[in-house]
């Protein structure tokens, strides 16, 4: 085990610097590596280094002459630059332990760049933001063809969904109204000392006031609630499954949406899809925890021959592959490991998975497209494209919502930016096919 929490948080931002992995499948490992008291602060400058990147970038290459070619000196400089702005760790101890993590990690020929940098940073901040303050990518902390896509999207609502992408995430409960009320759950929350409050948008989401272990929500383990943002918490309530429905959740881990499908519904007949073995036993665990059962298929949704058997379904839940940019302040390390180019691929992919699933949908049936993404690119350009080049797809979901205030209509389906202590961003359309 080491206790030097800097150089093992160096080595997940270099990991992330040289897209070996996400902050997701890389902090587990990395927290084992350090004493139980310091894995907080591991998460803090892991995550904080991610989502700060794009503005400490910048700063980096107006200080160093010539940008170091090894990743590890990169990484150790983004994180003593994060801790010199972002924390209350005082200056000369931040520099000099992120100086004596470059040695632990082998790189004492750095540790006069690392040192000379800091320095440098410290001395000259108020230069540096003078000099700094006009690039979009400084202010917004976007990588630079993200922030002009945002933009281009959202013109009037960008600089909230920068502010928003950039905060850290609430923590939002779903809860299992099959079993309890929200009313009644939040009286617990009180008993226990924990401040909550309802949800605006979800009738059965609330959001804790400050994140807790779940180990201290009352009931968790009995399935009474489940962690899920509330944006995430309107999948199920749009699809609205009737009594003994047969229903696909395609791309279905971890599960989440899975459980709330059947808490709304319990006698449906649910198959729940994923393409990892790994990611099936996260659906398991969830549907366990929940007293709840559903087939399990781990299998490509673009081949369905290899796992369909035939019988149509009522209903589609299809939470398409995405660019998470919806997400960005659970997963901040999507500014590191994203590309531009990943936008079209997906897209193009979306509408494939879409026009697979379409046959195995009943005439009459309902299909649910939804993803946790802010750009048309991958939600109503896709759904738009794809109702009009299918006679019997049509847009159902302004009739479905009514009055509520779930979003901002689109050419199809409606759209939920991330908000400031609210939900995140995510798309949602609502197609049925004729019958």
């Amino acid at each position: 085990m080491s206790r030097d929490v800097r150089a093992v948080a160096a080595r997940v931002i270099t990991a992330l610097l040289e897209e070996r992995g996400s902050l997701a499948r890389l902090l587990p490992a990395a927290e084992d590596k350090v004493e139980e008291r310091d894995r907080s602060l591991l998460r803090e400058l892991c995550y904080g280094c991610a989502r700060t990147a794009p503005r400490l970038q910048l700063i980096a290459a107006k200080l160093l002459r010539k940008k170091p070619t090894d990743a590890a000196v990169n990484a150790l400089i983004l994180l003593g630059l994060y801790q010199l702005e972002y924390t209350r760790i005082p200056d000369h101890a931040a520099i000099s332990a992120t100086v004596n993590a470059a040695r632990s990690l082998g790189l004492d020929r750095a540790t006069g760049v690392i040192n000379g940098v800091l320095r440098n940073a410290l001395r000259n901040a108020e230069q540096l933001q003078r000099k700094l303050s006009g690039n979009p990518q400084f202010s917004s902390m976007h990588p630079a063809w993200l922030q002009q896509q945002i933009k281009a999207a959202w013109p009037s609502q960008a600089s909230d969904i920068f502010r928003a992408n950039n905060t850290n995430p609430p923590m939002t409960l779903r809860v299992n109204t099959a079993k309890i009320s929200r009313a009644e759950y939040l009286q617990q929350l009180d008993d226990t000392g924990l401040s909550a409050e309802a949800c605006a948008i979800s009738p059965v989401g609330i959001t804790l006031v400050e994140p807790v272990s779940v180990n201290i929500l009352p009931g968790f383990a009995e399935g009474l609630v489940s962690v899920q943002d509330e944006s995430a918490q309107l999948a199920a309530l749009l699809l609205a499954p009737f009594e003994g429905a047969r229903v696909l959740d395609a791309c279905a881990a971890p599960g989440g949406k899975s459980c709330h499908l059947l808490e709304q519904q319990a006698s449906i007949h649910l198959s729940a899809l994923d393409i990892e073995e790994t990611r099936l036993v996260r659906i398991e665990e969830n549907l366990q925890r929940c007293g709840q059962h559903a087939e399990l298929i781990c299998a490509d949704v673009t081949q369905p021959d290899a796992w369909w058997d035939g019988q149509q379904y009522d209903h589609i839940l299809l939470d398409a592959p995405c660019s998470a940019t919806g997400v960005i302040r659970r997963n901040p390390d999507i500014k590191l490991l994203r590309r531009e180019t990943d936008i079209v691929e997906l897209a193009t992919l979306q509408s494939k998975i879409l026009r697979t699933l379409w046959p195995l949908l009943k005439p009459g049936g309902q299909l649910v497209y939804a993803t946790c993404s802010s750009l048309p690119t991958e939600n109503s350009e896709v759904v738009a494209a794809f109702i009009a080049d299918t006679e019997d797809a049509s847009d159902n979901t302004p009739e479905q919502l009514n009055d509520k205030p779930w979003g901002e209509k689109q050419v199809a389906g409606m759209q939920l930016l991330p908000q400031t202590g609210g939900g995140d961003g995510f798309y949602y359309a609502l197609l049925s096919k004729a019958e």
